[in-house]
């Protein structure tokens, strides 16, 4: 059996990794090839090209990619068709994966989404496209799948694969010690609280939230001196541009690293993280958090224009109120970001209290074994004739 992988970020080689394993504890010899990144490849599966390289967001930037993109889908087509695969499995990525998508259902290629896009959030006309050119959902949330199924696409739940992907995390024993006991940009620490920034981990969201962070942090450190930093970086040349951005300002007691993100965020006492799936390990560790993420004024006109849900952080959404404080701003709010986490360092009852609300929120649906039901899942109806597709 051949199963086409197609997943275009960070995120997605996470996900699909964790699922090209569970297929093949359920399926020995299952042969995996796509597009994806290294992750998938240690997991398995044979890359046609590292697609995870090119993870970008705006206009401009896709427009720049354009004909990369092109060549992968002719490449994708002329796999469909000289060596037919048994299912393509796309991961998020919509703008791209709609393309290999209709390549496949062209064919008759049985087509399973794994951890859709967020269409209920901002593009419900896109549904159509999810209606004609795949066979299954795999929903990751559950107000996902009776959006789905009124709508006329066959859905099933299966839970969020980051929380598989989370419960197998091991910390580093020497971490805490090594990172926290030193401050490369500044005095030595005192004994108090730590502060992590998390910048995203595409270029363009570092480019675009660094500043704010950095902002928020020297305001937090202004009125609580004993205040300390950690910075998450995904990438080594995202760490040299902070540090880089650093050496021109004012120092503080901060630290920045790569790969350590667990690390960090277990090490914080709070954070402030750019807007995206690493929400969902927050909610994991059940750390307090503000979430923001900054565009140009006109993207967040049209942002706002087109975001149909009343909150931008998963974690928000899951709990139905606004347990992190969301920044989605054009202009720097590091005044406002800077004033709700000082609330919590400096009032201990609000603290708590919001740490048992996230507490009893991850409990209820933060539970493992997403990739495990994928994959009998997707077993499952390959096994039955006509079962993909019907009714």
């Amino acid at each position: 059996m051949r199963i086409f992988f197609s997943a275009g970020e960070p995120s997605g080689d996470i996900h699909a990794s964790n699922l090209i394993r569970a297929l093949a504890r359920l399926r020995p010899g299952i042969d995996c090839v796509g597009f994806g990144g290294d992750r998938m490849q240690a997991a398995g599966c044979r890359l046609d090209y590292p697609l995870c390289r090119h993870a970008v967001m705006g206009v401009s930037r896709v427009v720049a990619q354009a004909a990369t993109f092109v060549r992968l889908i002719r490449q994708a087509g002329r796999c469909f068709r000289d060596h037919r695969p048994d299912a393509v499995v796309l991961i998020d990525y919509p703008g791209f994966n709609w393309w290999i998508a209709r390549k496949a259902h062209a064919l008759g290629i049985p087509v399973f989404y794994f951890v859709p896009p967020q269409l209920w959030a901002w593009a419900g006309w896109r549904v159509k496209k999810m209606r004609r050119h795949v066979d299954h959902v795999l929903c990751t949330l559950p107000f996902e799948l009776p959006w789905y199924r009124e709508r006329g696409v066959l859905a099933h739940y299966i839970g969020h694969p980051f929380f598989d992907e989370l419960s197998r995390q091991r910390l580093d024993p020497e971490f805490a010690a090594g990172a926290t006991g030193r401050a490369a940009h500044g005095p030595a620490r005192l004994a108090g609280p730590t502060v992590a920034l998390l910048p995203g981990s595409r270029d363009q969201e570092v480019e675009r939230n660094w500043s704010m962070l950095y902002r928020s942090a020297a305001r937090i450190h202004q009125a609580r001196p004993d205040a300390r930093f950690l910075v998450a970086c995904f990438q080594p040349h995202q760490q040299r541009r902070i540090e880089d951005y650093l050496a021109g300002h004012a120092p503080l007691p901060l630290a920045t690293h790569v790969g350590k993100t667990p690390e960090i965020i277990n090490a914080a006492t709070a954070c402030i993280s750019v807007s995206g799936s690493v929400s969902l390990e927050l909610l994991w560790r059940a750390k307090p958090s503000v979430i923001v993420y900054r565009m140009g004024a006109v993207g967040l006109k049209a942002a706002r224009w087109l975001v149909k849900v009343p909150y931008m952080c998963l974690v928000n959404l899951l709990a139905e109120k606004e347990l992190y404080p969301e920044f989605a701003t054009h202009r720097c709010a590091s005044a406002a970001v800077a004033e709700r986490v000082l609330r919590w360092l400096n009032d201990p009852a609000v603290y708590a209290g919001l740490c048992q609300e996230l507490t009893s929120l991850r409990d209820r649906v933060a539970g493992p074994g997403a990739c495990d039901r994928a994959a009998g899942f997707i077993l499952d109806a390959l096994a039955q004739p006509r079962a993909v597709g019907a009714a």
